[in-house]
């Protein structure tokens, strides 16, 4: 049925491109859409939020203000850390993303400076603080399965692996 309308539990494919508030371009899908599950979480409650409702077909742009985004920027995540804690990494530069094991699972922390035996790393999202554009067209609208319910995200082609 080509009129389904996107609400809760509907698996949602959609090809996207993501450009920030000048316009650059930051990231889109490549060749396979984007998959996920409406209403848990999977995507940024702004993008979620404008999808509802929407059908196979549409083609739309939506801004998201940076606090339905990745959240404002914080700066109490910038943080000064002994760069011995950089094993194996000789020649620590700003810019660098480094995986971080955190309480809240992992985490992506980005280099700021680096200041003789220590680093300053930002561990806000890359995005955070940022309004996003998103041009988006929907591709495929499905039922959730039981086990995608049960787990709360896609499963099979496309979607996220653990």
């Amino acid at each position: 049925n080509s009129m389904t309308a996107i609400a809760n539990n509907h698996v949602v494919s959609f090809h996207y491109t993501l450009a920030n508030a000048v316009g650059e371009v930051l990231d889109k899908s490549q060749g396979e859409p984007l998959v996920y599950l409406q209403g848990a979480g999977n995507i940024i409650p702004g993008l979620e939020n404008a999808l509802l409702g929407k059908t196979v077909g549409d083609k739309f742009t939506v801004t998201v203000p940076a606090a339905e985004g990745y959240g404002e920027y914080n700066p109490e995540l910038v943080q000064e850390v002994p760069a011995k804690m950089f094993q194996g990494v000789d020649n620590i530069q700003a810019g660098m993303q480094f995986q971080a094991q955190t309480d809240d699972g992992v985490q992506i922390v980005t280099v700021k400076a680096v200041e003789g035996e220590n680093v300053i790393v930002d561990a806000n999202f890359p995005l955070a603080g940022q309004d996003l554009t998103f041009d988006v067209e929907i591709v495929d609208i499905r039922d959730a399965s039981q086990e995608e319910l049960d787990h709360g995200h896609v499963h099979g082609a496309g979607g996220h692996h653990h």
